[in-house]
């Protein structure tokens, strides 16, 4: 009765969110259109875009703009569930919340790396941070070497991993080592605070979304580093989450020290993962990863409504609907025909 009285009102705010999320339909013609500021126009006409872009004017705005628009609406609907949820919920919310955090971070590394002289424009994204982070997204992105970027995060929980990968023996380590340590310390955190964070349903479901995340994620890893880059064990190891759900270790030892790829696709195919999803093979581990996501937060949340999976749940499927969107305009942009377009937006 308790996670009743406490996830009514959220569940029911969460469910009307939901029904405002682009579908397949929409999509579809969105793909028959011709210009961005015709898909913009037609957006703005939508339930979850007619109030946030009301005073945009579709053909004014760029491609660069249009993205962060669109990442702005995770920013603002994450905002509306935390002004709807209780303390309770609310620590579920800064867990995720750093994964929006990590992703400001890494959009500042790149620029670095790239060498681009213009300061990165997040100006957008700044109350959003300023309301829910320690990050100073000022100084983040006016950072013109990696050292100053390091050096700007002294007052938080990512100076130090960051630190580790700037004085580490490895000479001048790449975008890459920046962006894993950063992902490795999220991943890590999440599975060593659940267990003091979560009791019951929530518990059993953090557990189980983020245990096979983790698992499925470290697979692919393996099969990319072997696949396309050569990387040594060592070198993998590394690369790794330090997590096991249904993942044995030695399982995972077989992976990295494999051969070549028909061994890998043969210990792959006798694994948790390999024996309960059909059709599974190395080369689609990335689409499995995602089903396999979806599904358990889709089952959660139905099953169990009234628990942090419909959270979960619905702030996964609005990261999705930017990712298609944006792969959307890229391809109206370019004049991608619209069963290709498709195409490209299922995959995501």
């Amino acid at each position: 009765m308790g996670s009743l009285l406490s996830y009514s009102g959220l569940s029911t705010k969460i469910r009307a969110m939901q029904h405002r999320l682009i579908d397949i339909p929409q999509f579809q013609e969105i793909s028959q259109m011709t210009s961005v500021p015709q898909v913009v126009a037609y957006l703005k006409k939508q339930p979850g875009f007619e109030k946030l872009w009301a005073d945009l004017d579709e053909n004014t705005l760029h491609r660069g703009e249009i993205e962060h628009l669109l990442t702005h609406t995770i920013y603002q609907n994450f905002t509306r569930i935390y002004h709807f949820s209780n303390p309770k919920q609310r620590t579920f919310l800064a867990l995720y919340f750093k994964r929006y955090e990590i992703s400001i971070m890494k959009d500042c590394l790149r620029k670095i790396f790239d060498h681009r002289e213009a300061t990165l424009d997040l100006s957008i994204f700044k109350e959003f941070f300023d309301r829910h982070s320690q990050l100073n997204i000022s100084k983040l992105t006016a950072s013109g070497t990696i050292e100053e970027f390091i050096n700007n995060l002294k007052e938080t929980e990512y100076y130090a991993p960051l630190s580790r990968i700037l004085n580490s023996p490895k000479e001048q380590p790449l975008l890459f080592d920046y962006g894993m340590a950063l992902d490795q310390y999220y991943f890590a955190q999440i599975w060593k605070v659940k267990d003091k964070l979560f009791k019951n349903v929530d518990l059993k479901e953090m557990t189980q979304a983020y245990g096979r995340k983790f698992d499925m994620l470290n697979l692919s890893w393996i099969y990319r580093s072997k696949k396309y880059y050569q990387m040594s064990h060592a070198e993998i190891y590394a690369l790794l989450i330090p997590v096991r759900f249904k993942l044995h270790k030695e399982e995972i030892t077989a992976l990295v020290e494999a051969n070549d790829m028909d061994e890998f696709g043969k210990l792959l195919a006798h694994t948790y993962y390999g024996r309960t999803l059909d059709g599974m093979t190395p080369e689609n581990l990335e689409n499995e990863y995602n089903y396999v996501l979806r599904s358990i937060l889709e089952v959660e949340a139905r099953r169990n409504p009234h628990s942090v999976a419909i959270i979960y749940s619905y702030l996964y499927h609005k990261e999705h609907e930017v990712d298609r969107l944006t792969t959307a305009v890229e391809c109206v942009r370019y004049g991608v025909p619209p069963q290709e377009t498709m195409e490209h937006i299922m995959k995501n």
